[in-house]
């Protein structure tokens, strides 16, 4: 949860009001957009 909300600057109460598949969906964005920006391979 603390990576979604890092990554795109939401707040927390925006981030716990979600589902927990549309959580798990935006934490793989999360991540994804994380690598890319840091150069991460």
């Amino acid at each position: 949860m603390a990576n979604v909300a890092a990554v795109f600057h939401w707040p927390p109460s925006e981030v716990l009001a979600m589902e927990i598949e549309e959580l798990a969906m935006w934490s793989d964005l999360a991540v994804q957009r994380w690598n890319t920006m840091n150069r991460v391979e």
